[in-house]
């Protein structure tokens, strides 16, 4: 999953970074309201980590911006304001959660699962497919209860297609997903990230179906091969 995080502190952005990119997230972190709304055309982002005191702009203007523009990338405030019509504004305008700093990295990491799930009409942190469960905040696949070895990125890859599942998902797509900017990954390497899943889930039930010239698709087979 890919966020942006939109945050002048330096301290606080490295950290929120580390901690996101340690558990597997993608992150891109840029410190104003212009570079943010510049990313945000081009790039795809599954939440949005924003803070309000930025120092071009309001934190409110990007999400006027946002959702102005039709876009439904879920947002998650995180400021040092606690009054109530600064969390009722932030609501009203179209965020999506507000959290006041300081904030444990655990609880933000389970906030933005949680957004992310309910943006893919998913409120259930454990997916189920076939005999493959995943177990979303614990960043685990099981295959009748046994945990499959992945890596990370296997790992990232089957995540994005499982709450995309029966929805086809383009190579660029899943290349957004799961690198920031500046990392490289090529179609190839997503070609061999599927096939070794493939192999790993293998009479799981579940199965990853190649869409002729659009890309991939997740989906619940009775044992067909596709």
């Amino acid at each position: 999953m890919r966020i942006m995080i939109v945050e002048d502190d330096q301290t606080l952005g490295k950290a929120m970074s580390a901690s996101l990119t340690y558990s597997e997230f993608a992150v891109d972190w840029v410190g104003t309201v212009a570079d943010a709304r510049h990313l945000v055309t081009s790039e795809n982002y599954d939440a949005v980590v924003l803070d309000l005191g930025l120092p071009d702009r309001d934190g409110y203007d990007l999400v006027r911006h946002l959702r102005g523009s039709g876009m439904s990338v879920p947002v998650l405030i995180l400021t040092a304001r606690d009054a109530v019509e600064d969390r009722v504004q932030g609501l009203d305008l179209g965020a999506d959660d507000y959290l006041v700093k300081p904030v444990a990295m655990a609880e933000l990491q389970a906030r933005l699962r949680a957004l992310i799930r309910r943006s893919h009409g998913r409120g259930d942190s454990q997916v189920r497919m076939g005999r493959l469960q995943l177990d979303i905040p614990g960043k685990r696949a099981l295959l009748d209860g046994q945990a499959v070895e992945l890596s990370g990125r296997e790992w990232a890859v089957l995540e994005y297609l499982v709450i995309h599942q029966r929805r086809i998902v383009s190579k660029e797509q899943l290349i957004q997903a799961i690198t920031g900017l500046g990392q490289d990954l090529s179609g190839n390497a997503i070609e061999a990230y599927v096939h070794r899943l493939r192999n790993k889930l293998e009479a799981s039930g579940a199965v990853i179906r190649t869409v002729r010239g659009l890309g991939y698709m997740m989906e619940e087979t009775d044992g067909t091969t596709l």
